[in-house]
């Protein structure tokens, strides 16, 4: 396959029939073993890149000029995007933590397979448990593992406990505390951004809200969250029970890490982006030019 030989070719050298080898690359395709990569030519917006990294002191941006309408399509297209970004942060014993969620996964899943020595790859927070690979980070940090060849570390707790003296509890478990320590020495971070919407939020869809809980966010000031931690919309977490039930890095770890790449998109999600680039949580911005259109002009109408 990776000498371009026939399949005619291939069952001859394998002593199989071609009809055989066929299905076996189609099995192989299906479990991510082969993968065949179109490199589409993403057009960004360099007026809206400045503009965003002028107005939130961001380290760089990258935007989406012309979004496809469809939204399988337009999860890879920032996906691809925001792989492009991550592989220019890759060195040997690079560190990266991960976060969770659907633009996360999207940007994970279009990394290329390649090595890169010494690397690990750690998760962030809790597991959100939903059994979907989408919006879970313990799936995601293990694909991103794999697509590096580096070492991966689990934090082998929920994102969200009954209490906050279960949270304090678990995380002065020495495992979980061992991966916290790591998860605050990364050099890049991956991560999403959550909006308190009943369509929207994949905490919702993991079972942890309802859309009473939900409503009761915003009522209560939430805009948006990273991480897990719900925000108001000048950046700053909000002092509901929520922010002190989570198990994961603080705020103020995810502020200082070196790079944190943010990638979301879709309007909706404007004032979420806005309250993560208020409150000086990301380094890079991945997204599209309508959601950057947006928020740069929510963020001149609050001004």
């Amino acid at each position: 396959y990776e000498e371009n030989l026939s399949q005619e070719d291939i069952a001859g050298r394998v002593g199989l029939s071609r009809s055989m080898v066929s299905r076996l690359l189609q099995k192989a395709r299906e479990h991510g073993l082969i993968e065949i990569r179109v490199r589409y030519p993403l057009k960004r917006d360099a007026a809206l890149e400045h503009r965003l990294c002028q107005t939130f002191s961001l380290s760089q941006a990258s935007v989406l000029r012309d979004a496809p309408a469809d939204h399988a399509t337009l999860l890879r297209r920032v996906g691809e995007l925001g792989a492009r970004r991550l592989q220019q942060l890759l060195h040997d014993e690079v560190s990266i933590g991960v976060g969770w969620g659907t633009w996360v996964y999207a940007v994970v899943r279009a990394m290329p397979v390649s090595h890169v020595t010494g690397a690990q790859v750690i998760q962030l927070i809790g597991s959100i448990g939903s059994g979907d690979p989408t919006v879970d980070g313990a799936q995601t940090a293990h694909w991103l593992a794999q697509s590096l060849g580096a070492v991966s570390r689990f934090l082998h707790a929920p994102l969200i406990v009954e209490n906050e003296e279960t949270a304090r509890a678990l995380s002065q478990d020495p495992a979980i505390a061992r991966t916290l320590a790591l998860a605050g020495e990364v050099e890049v971070a991956l991560v999403g951004v959550g909006a308190p919407d009943p369509v929207l939020s994949g905490m919702r869809r993991a079972g942890y809200f309802s859309e009473v809980d939900l409503a009761r966010l915003r009522k209560a000031g939430a805009v948006g969250d990273i991480v897990g931690y719900h925000l108001d919309a000048h950046g700053c977490p909000l002092d509901v029970s929520i922010n002190r039930r989570l198990v994961g890095i603080s705020l103020e770890t995810l502020r200082v890490i070196p790079a944190t790449i943010v990638a979301a998109a879709g309007a909706s999600k404007a004032a979420a982006i806005l309250a993560v680039l208020r409150g000086g949580y990301a380094d890079v911005l991945v997204t599209t030019a309508a959601t950057a259109s947006a928020v740069l002009a929510l963020h001149g109408k609050r001004n």
